[in-house]
Protein backbone atom coordinates (compact mmCIF):
# COMPACT_ATOMS: atom_id res chain seq x y z
CA UNK A 1 0.00 0.00 0.00
CA UNK A 2 1.48 3.33 -1.02
CA UNK A 3 1.61 6.55 0.91
CA UNK A 4 -0.10 8.81 1.49
CA UNK A 5 -2.36 6.66 3.61
CA UNK A 6 -5.95 7.72 4.00
CA UNK A 7 -6.69 8.99 7.50
CA UNK A 8 -8.82 5.97 8.56
CA UNK A 9 -6.07 3.59 7.42
CA UNK A 10 -3.40 5.64 9.18
CA UNK A 11 -5.40 5.65 12.43
CA UNK A 12 -6.15 1.91 12.26
CA UNK A 13 -2.44 1.19 11.84
CA UNK A 14 -1.60 3.64 14.64
CA UNK A 15 -4.08 1.95 16.96
CA UNK A 16 -2.61 -1.46 16.22
CA UNK A 17 0.94 -0.18 16.80
CA UNK A 18 0.26 -0.23 20.55
CA UNK A 19 -1.21 -3.73 20.86
CA UNK A 20 -3.45 -6.27 19.11
CA UNK A 21 -7.11 -5.28 19.13
CA UNK A 22 -10.47 -6.66 18.12
CA UNK A 23 -12.90 -4.75 15.92
CA UNK A 24 -14.89 -2.92 18.58
CA UNK A 25 -11.67 -1.95 20.36
CA UNK A 26 -10.35 -0.54 17.09
CA UNK A 27 -13.52 1.48 16.54
CA UNK A 28 -13.15 3.02 20.02
CA UNK A 29 -9.40 3.62 19.69
CA UNK A 30 -9.71 5.31 16.28
CA UNK A 31 -12.34 7.63 17.77
CA UNK A 32 -9.96 8.45 20.65
CA UNK A 33 -6.95 8.98 18.37
CA UNK A 34 -8.95 11.26 16.08
CA UNK A 35 -10.45 13.13 19.06
CA UNK A 36 -13.91 12.14 17.88
CA UNK A 37 -13.51 13.41 14.30
CA UNK A 38 -13.61 9.90 12.85
CA UNK A 39 -16.22 7.34 13.78
CA UNK A 40 -15.82 4.05 11.92
CA UNK A 41 -18.85 1.89 11.32
CA UNK A 42 -18.31 -1.86 11.65
CA UNK A 43 -18.80 -2.49 7.91
CA UNK A 44 -16.25 0.19 7.04
CA UNK A 45 -13.76 -1.11 9.62
CA UNK A 46 -13.97 -4.75 8.58
CA UNK A 47 -13.70 -3.84 4.90
CA UNK A 48 -10.59 -1.81 5.69
CA UNK A 49 -9.16 -4.64 7.81
CA UNK A 50 -9.73 -7.13 4.97
CA UNK A 51 -7.84 -4.81 2.59
CA UNK A 52 -5.04 -4.27 5.11
CA UNK A 53 -4.70 -8.02 5.69
CA UNK A 54 -4.63 -8.62 1.91
CA UNK A 55 -1.96 -5.92 1.57
CA UNK A 56 0.14 -7.57 4.29
CA UNK A 57 -0.01 -4.55 6.62
CA UNK A 58 -2.16 -6.20 9.29
CA UNK A 59 -2.30 -9.81 10.47
CA UNK A 60 -4.84 -11.80 12.44
CA UNK A 61 -3.33 -12.22 15.90
CA UNK A 62 -5.82 -14.66 17.42
CA UNK A 63 -9.48 -15.57 17.67
CA UNK A 64 -11.48 -16.28 20.78
CA UNK A 65 -15.12 -16.89 21.60
CA UNK A 66 -16.74 -14.42 23.97
CA UNK A 67 -20.39 -14.90 24.95
CA UNK A 68 -20.84 -17.34 22.08
CA UNK A 69 -19.47 -14.90 19.47
CA UNK A 70 -16.17 -15.09 17.66
CA UNK A 71 -13.84 -12.20 18.43
CA UNK A 72 -10.89 -11.75 16.07
CA UNK A 73 -7.86 -9.77 17.17
CA UNK A 74 -5.61 -8.01 14.68
CA UNK A 75 -2.01 -6.87 14.99
CA UNK A 76 0.32 -4.69 12.99
CA UNK A 77 2.42 -6.73 10.56
CA UNK A 78 6.07 -5.81 9.90
CA UNK A 79 5.07 -4.22 6.56
CA UNK A 80 2.40 -2.22 8.41
CA UNK A 81 5.01 -0.96 10.85
CA UNK A 82 7.16 0.15 7.91
CA UNK A 83 4.22 1.84 6.18
CA UNK A 84 3.14 3.61 9.38
CA UNK A 85 6.67 4.85 10.05
CA UNK A 86 7.02 6.11 6.46
CA UNK A 87 3.68 7.91 6.59
CA UNK A 88 4.54 9.41 9.97
CA UNK A 89 7.79 10.80 8.55
CA UNK A 90 5.98 12.14 5.47
CA UNK A 91 3.44 13.92 7.66
CA UNK A 92 6.16 15.19 10.02
CA UNK A 93 8.04 16.68 7.06
CA UNK A 94 4.87 18.36 5.77
CA UNK A 95 4.17 19.85 9.20
CA UNK A 96 7.74 21.17 9.46
CA UNK A 97 7.53 22.77 6.01
CA UNK A 98 4.16 24.38 6.71
CA UNK A 99 5.27 25.57 10.15
CA UNK A 100 8.38 27.17 8.69
CA UNK A 101 6.35 28.89 5.97
CA UNK A 102 3.80 30.17 8.46
CA UNK A 103 6.64 31.47 10.63
CA UNK A 104 8.09 33.39 7.68
CA UNK A 105 4.67 34.78 6.87
CA UNK A 106 4.22 36.07 10.40
CA UNK A 107 7.62 37.84 10.32
CA UNK A 108 7.33 39.29 6.82
CA UNK A 109 5.45 42.58 6.75
CA UNK A 110 2.82 42.66 4.08
CA UNK A 111 2.42 45.76 1.91
CA UNK A 112 -0.68 47.72 2.75
CA UNK A 113 -3.42 47.32 0.21
CA UNK A 114 -4.76 50.66 -0.91
CA UNK A 115 -8.49 50.78 -1.36
CA UNK A 116 -9.69 51.31 -4.89
CA UNK A 117 -10.96 54.78 -5.62
CA UNK A 118 -13.96 54.91 -7.87
CA UNK A 119 -13.89 57.09 -10.93
CA UNK A 120 -10.12 57.13 -11.37
CA UNK A 121 -8.61 55.43 -14.34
Amino acid sequence: MDTPLREPTFLILAALAAEPMHGYGLIREVAVLSEGRLSLRPGTLYGALDRLVDAGLVQVDREETVDGRLRRYYRLAPAGDTALRAETERLRHNVEVATARLGKRARTPRPAVRPAVEGLA
